[in-house]
């Protein structure tokens, strides 16, 4: 490989002749052999737009001559736009406060650009407010391009089913035991509702993100940084995206703590943990065949085992819970991140930055599939899932309130010992009239539905 010679504060550095990054962006290469984790697509993405709209602010405040900011505008859209992530060559795991990162941005738009990393490309701002804001951008970007469109899929889908699994008579269960009887499409309202009011979550979780932490530079006191660059350059931003960013309306909260990506965290996980209640009640009822629940009937996607010829397994759900358990790990790690802020600064923010973009993304395509690969597909055993409410012991709970609840738990106690119904045990001792008792053991009837 050949080399060039770049120098910053430190002295000398070898650069890849070829690199568009200098020597600080080489320093950290070299220091953080950590992992083989880089930031995601939709960090660079929002990094650069950071870095487009700071430069045509500050040539439009006289801050840079205009054809230099012109030029770097250009450079950074081209960094935003995905044309350089080969260039974004440093670790997840690096300073605390992402310099690192953001130095590379501004090495490779600079030199793209002809312009000073520093003085030129990071002009107004300091790595510890243009990483969070890039944190918040690239998050809220891709909840609503991403995360919400997929959320609204398979809340419909869910709400499709409702409607198509109506008809269908159902046991309830309690503790895994049986209860009264419902419909399956009753139970696939309260799946749908589960998906939406995480929607609604997610939504309220984005206000926080919509701050922009832009314009406190180093500590929040926006030193270096003149009257009305932040204001301006985040409303080119929000022009640009049509997301409602703002100024964050105490700097030295955006920069100092990162309670607001810890309750977007919080929302995420707690759609994952609805997903992982949804997912798992899905591969219960369709369990089986014929030696489980089989109330449910998932699509066929591939052969189940290499052994067992004929066996097809949940696959698409079991894929969704792993993505679950892996968000629900990342905000734990998030969590810490989170709070292990110190006085003006908090220094686990790639960390922290990474895990909250993969959630959101996890989310998104696991949401995708389910919806496309299971849900649609799901059918209703009907003849089924009704046979298993005749069987029920717990018919005999409508029963109570016309011959006591005592009365109602003996009707119970002989069906399971002898094998029967409650209709047939009913019929022998309840003393209820045949007309009354048929009019009562209407599963229908007992689900609220006209």
């Amino acid at each position: 490989m050949e080399y060039r010679i770049e120098r910053d504060t430190m002295g000398e550095v070898r650069v890849p002749a070829n690199a568009l990054y200098g020597a600080q962006t080489q320093r950290a290469a070299e220091n953080f052999p950590i992992s083989r984790l880089r930031f995601q697509r939709s960090f660079i993405r929002a990094l650069g737009l950071i870095k487009s709209a700071a430069a045509r602010v500050n040539g439009r405040l006289a801050q840079l001559p205009a054809d230099l900011a012109a030029s770097i505008e250009k450079a950074a859209d081209e960094v935003s736009q995905g044309k350089h992530d080969d260039q974004f060559v440093v670790d997840i795991f690096q300073t605390g406060s992402g310099t690192s990162t953001n130095m590379n941005a501004n090495e490779v738009i600079g030199h793209l650009a002809g312009a000073h990393p520093n003085d030129h490309v990071n002009r107004g701002q300091s790595s510890n407010d243009v990483i969070p804001s890039a944190i918040h951008i690239s998050a809220a970007m891709l909840t609503a391009e991403s995360l919400l469109p997929a959320m609204e899929g398979l809340a419909a889908a869910l709400r499709g089913k409702t409607d198509e699994f109506n008809d269908a008579i159902k046991i309830g269960r309690t503790h895994l035991q049986d209860a009264v009887p419902m419909t399956l499409g009753q139970e696939f309202t309260g799946y749908a509702a589960q998906v939406e009011m995480c929607a609604g979550r997610i939504r309220t979780a984005l206000e926080g993100i919509y701050e922009l932490p832009l314009g406190g530079t180093a500590v929040g006191t926006g030193l270096n940084a003149i009257p009305g660059f932040a204001e301006a350059t985040i409303a080119e931003i929000a022009s640009r995206t049509g997301l409602p960013f703002r100024e964050a309306h105490n700097h030295f909260e955006a920069q100092a703590a990162k309670d607001a990506v810890s309750f977007l965290s919080g929302a995420l996980k707690t759609y994952a943990i609805a997903l992982t209640k949804i997912a798992n009640d899905i591969r219960w009822l369709a369990s089986g065949p014929r030696s489980g629940l089989g109330e449910l009937k998932l699509p066929e996607t591939q052969p189940g085992s290499s052994i067992m010829p004929g066996k097809v397994n949940p696959v698409i759900a079991e894929s969704l819970l792993m993505a679950c358990a892996q968000v629900i790990g990342h905000d734990a790690t998030i969590t810490w991140c989170c709070a292990s802020g110190n006085l003006e600064l908090n220094v686990m923010m790639p960390v922290m930055a990474y895990d909250l973009l993969e959630s959101i993304e996890l989310l998104a395509n696991v949401s995708r599939n389910f919806d496309e690969r299971a849900v649609r597909g799901l059918q209703a055993d009907r003849e089924r899932a009704s046979g298993f409410v005749e069987k029920s012991l717990a018919m005999c709970t409508v029963l109570a309130p016309e011959i006591g609840y005592e009365k109602a738990a003996a009707i119970a106690k002989e069906a399971y010992r002898t094998g029967r119904t409650v209709r047939e045990v009913a019929r022998e001792i309840s003393g209820i009239p045949e007309g009354r008792l048929n009019e009562l053991l209407d599963p229908r009837s007992q689900t609220g539905i006209d």
